[in-house]
């Protein structure tokens, strides 16, 4: 198939591969970071982690499937094609295959750029265009997907949105299903409680929690129960005058110019804000920001701040547990834990939340299989790979409903979303829910056995 010319680069000097002893071919397209791709040894401990590989089985959707495929194009061999571009657009960047890789391979820088010389130099069909043009233009900025929500706002308010679902075609009903109740009656809200004693002398530490771009709209009590947890154990909390998208949509989707600009504003306005901690209630932001010294690593106004920005990146339950446990009222509830990709692959996360839930009195926490699988989410994914999303969201379902745990605690709100919908498809009685949230009825409704919420409900007609 017919590409576009592949962008040219200066050859690299000749390298030596110590493990063969060999002398490395020399890259003529600058497709990744091509040095990285060595530090691969084709070992195969990654496959099983990879969810595309775990459905497939296909070697090409593995990710030592696609390194070998990114070589490929970089060294020539390969021409970028249909097939070659399937390939890489079916990849998650869940980063799973980090966690399992001994030999420390950065997949997900790789992949990332890989996914830049795509989109400048492979045509899309005009209808992915303009998907991803909507999609880009759209959810990052608020301001925007308020206007475009509030025609179904209404409808949902009037009781309509059940119809409205079944009568759209396919495509829209997909985007439907992933959408949570506009209208929500009672959500968890985290109590006013009376600041938390300090444990130390001085002033409390301060903590920022990155509203980001979708949430701030679709899931703001979830930043809002962020705060209320952090003020609850302990910290001040601080606000940012202004936010804007961390720019994961850009970085996942080759987007780089508009990911740097909008890491620049970030990065300066969380440095003035003088915090100690920035969390985020969206794993994938909070991963985001946590890689801003590498993404600016090469910009010599920037990058020192982008560093000690990264820096300060924690999560939500780390924070807690460091600081006063506000948690003391029993809560009877049986809950399951899935671990957000990029909370547990991209910043490392994975025992701290369980901690945190055993150590509020009454709950019982039921280990989940593959918790740390993706869910298909993976940021737009859902909306640009259905079937693929369906297929993993059916397959974590299937684990939850397994455990019979009232509540499903993540720390996503993408994660949220797909579980959420595959969950009400399979009329389920567990209940996905944000750990903010969690941690705010625990706090608001201790001492009461607890089932599903009519809170998550939208209201009737």
């Amino acid at each position: 198939m017919a590409t576009t010319t592949p962008e040219l680069v200066h050859p690299v000097a000749a390298a030596s591969d110590p493990a063969a002893g060999a002398t490395l071919a020399r890259p003529v397209r600058d497709v990744v970071d091509y040095e990285l791709l060595f530090d691969c040894v084709h070992c195969g401990l990654c496959l099983e982690s990879c969810p595309t590989y775990a459905l497939t089985r296909a070697e090409m959707d593995s990710p030592r499937g696609r390194i070998y495929l990114m070589k490929a194009l970089a060294e020539g061999t390969l021409d970028l094609d249909a097939d070659a571009v399937r390939h890489l657009d079916l990849c998650l960047e869940c980063r799973g295959c980090e966690t399992a890789c001994p030999s420390g391979v950065h997949y997900g820088r790789l992949i990332e750029k890989a996914r830049v010389y795509v989109e400048h130099n492979w045509r899309r069909s005009f209808t992915e265009r303009l998907r991803n043009r909507l999609i880009g233009a759209i959810f990052p900025y608020p301001k925007r997907l308020r206007v475009l929500l509030a025609p179904l706002k209404l409808i949902e308010w009037v009781g309509l949105r059940p119809l409205l679902e079944r009568i759209s075609p396919a495509a829209l009903r997909n985007w439907l299903e992933l959408l949570p109740p506009l209208n929500p009656l009672d959500p968890p809200r985290f109590p006013a409680l009376p600041p938390a004693s300090r444990a130390a002398a001085g002033s409390p530490k301060r903590a920022l929690v990155h509203h980001g771009c979708v949430a701030q709209v679709l899931t703001a009590g979830e930043n809002s129960n962020s705060e209320g947890a952090l003020e609850a154990a302990g910290y001040e909390v601080v606000r940012l005058a202004r936010t804007v998208c961390c720019g994961a949509l850009d970085i996942h989707n080759g987007n780089r110019e508009r990911a740097l600009e909008l890491a620049r504003i970030n990065v300066r306005e969380l440095g003035r804000s003088g915090a100690d901690a920035i969390i985020s209630a969206a794993s994938g932001c909070a991963a985001v920001i946590a890689g801003y010294g590498e993404l600016l690593k090469d910009d010599p106004a920037m990058a020192a701040d982008a560093r000690a920005v990264a820096g300060r990146v924690k999560d939500l339950s780390s924070l807690i547990l460091e600081g006063a446990n506000p948690f003391t009222r029993e809560f009877r509830a049986t809950v399951t834990y899935h671990d957000s990709c990029h909370l547990v692959h991209g910043l490392g996360v994975r025992e701290t939340p369980r901690e945190l839930l055993r150590s509020i009195p009454g709950v019982r926490l039921i280990e989940l299989a593959e918790s740390d699988l993706c869910c298909g989410s993976a940021g737009s994914y859902n909306l640009t790979e259905p079937e693929m999303a369906h297929a993993l969201a059916a397959r974590k379902a299937a684990n939850i409903i397994a455990t019979g745990a009232d509540y499903v605690i993540l720390s996503n709100p993408g994660c949220e979303f797909q579980i959420a919908a595959e969950l009400r498809r399979q009329g389920a009685k567990t209940r996905a829910i944000h750990l903010a949230d969690f941690l705010a009825l625990a706090a608001s409704q201790g001492c009461s056995a607890q089932g599903p919420l009519k809170s998550f409900s939208a209201p009737e007609p």
